[in-house]
């Protein structure tokens, strides 16, 4: 018998965060280990009256790929899902791994040169998506290697997951309506302001946000959600950050991170572990140097650090910065293909100042 919150959940993805209308070219992604959350999602979407393409991936397949293939094959965009990224309505992926250190014997220029190949994907899926051409939605299957990695047993994760997107709740939809009140009274404050200023024992950094727009995270894009965000001017950013938890790419925790910025540029770089990839990652392209993202963290459903960016940069209480790519509707202009969010905690002698005033203390709006 298929779990309630999981039927919840398709529910949620299908009808609330891309709002599928009957006619609209859906696609379904993810790996087969997500395939009970595929099969609830394409029920909802063929009820909602839309067509589903389903495009289903194997993590050993991927992991040969990544591996062996040529400069040749890497190079090599598959026109379908070319055709798929240009043209579709709505993209809904549904992750989820049996081994989330299964790529971690990759090497990092490696799995580099691969996301750049496939760079005019996901240029195409967020300009359109800004074109307000394509809704899409990203979320993550609970399995037994996801909740090992957050050391819980496949019990209690699926408790944290369902309880963090308000699937365990009667109504997640009126629950995530009344988060994205809340935190569109932020953004309408935010409205016109130039300057941020972040101070605590991890940050002391400054940055513009003149011109720029905050948006309202609250589960159209992510599911779960729970942030507000933009691209700050990307030669404004000044300062150092440290990050407290790990970042992981490509199955790699990139540990203790500590960025300098200078006229929005990282100078100087460094991690405890697993450096060579955070070089690599900075080392992309032009933009890969420069922020894309600034955000602020807001949902206290998410209470634990779990090794999954989608849950750990919504941790209420933190803020999180992304090197590389920008979103366009926030106005940011960097390009890249890189997208990099690295989580920085601010609930302990922290503050944020927005135009001299204070916004945020020790993980709490003030305003």
């Amino acid at each position: 018998m298929t779990d309630v919150r999981l039927e919840r959940l398709a529910n949620v993805l299908v009808n609330y965060s891309t709002e599928v209308k009957p006619g609209q070219w859906v696609g379904i992604l993810g790996d087969v280990m997500a395939l009970p959350a595929l099969r609830e999602v394409y029920k909802e979407v063929v009820k909602a009256g839309g067509n589903a393409t389903l495009l289903i991936g194997d993590s050993y397949m991927e992991r040969y790929f990544l591996r062996e293939a040529n400069d040749e094959q890497i190079a090599w965009l598959d026109p379908s899902q070319t055709l798929y990224y240009e043209q579709a309505d709505v993209y809904i992926r549904i992750g989820a791994s049996a081994n989330t250190r299964a790529l971690t014997s990759i090497p990092g220029k490696r799995m580099q040169k691969i996301q750049a190949a496939r760079s005019s994907w996901l240029d195409a899926r967020l300009d359109r998506a800004a074109r307000g051409e394509m809704n899409w939605v990203g979320t993550l299957y609970p399995t037994e290697a996801s909740a090992q990695e957050a050391n819980m047993s496949l019990e209690e994760y699926e408790d944290f997951v369902y309880g963090a997107t308000f699937c365990d709740r009667e109504d997640p939809v009126a629950a995530w309506m009344e988060l994205s009140a809340m935190q569109q009274k932020k953004v309408d404050w935010l409205k016109g302001k130039q300057h941020v200023k972040l101070q605590g024992p991890n940050v002391d950094l400054e940055l513009s946000i003149e011109g720029r727009t905050f948006l309202n995270s609250d589960g159209h894009r992510n599911m779960p959600s729970g942030e507000i965000f933009t691209g700050p001017v990307e030669e404004s950013v000044n300062g150092w950050i440290r990050f407290d938890y790990p970042s992981v790419v490509g199955g790699r925790a990139v540990k203790g991170i500590e960025l300098k910025f200078e006229q929005g540029k990282v100078v100087q770089a460094s991690a405890e572990e697993n450096d060579d990839l955070l070089q690599a990652q900075l080392d992309t392209d032009a933009g890969s140097r420069y922020l894309g993202e600034f955000a602020i963290g807001t949902n206290f459903g998410i209470n634990r650090f779990t090794g999954s960016i989608l849950f750990d940069e919504k941790i209420g209480g933190t803020v999180h910065v992304a090197i590389g790519r920008g979103y366009k509707e926030t106005g940011s202009h960097n390009e890249s293909a890189v997208h990099w969010d690295m989580i920085c905690d601010m609930r302990n002698d922290s503050e944020i100042h927005v135009d001299g005033d204070l916004f945020y203390k020790n993980g709490e709006f003030t305003v």
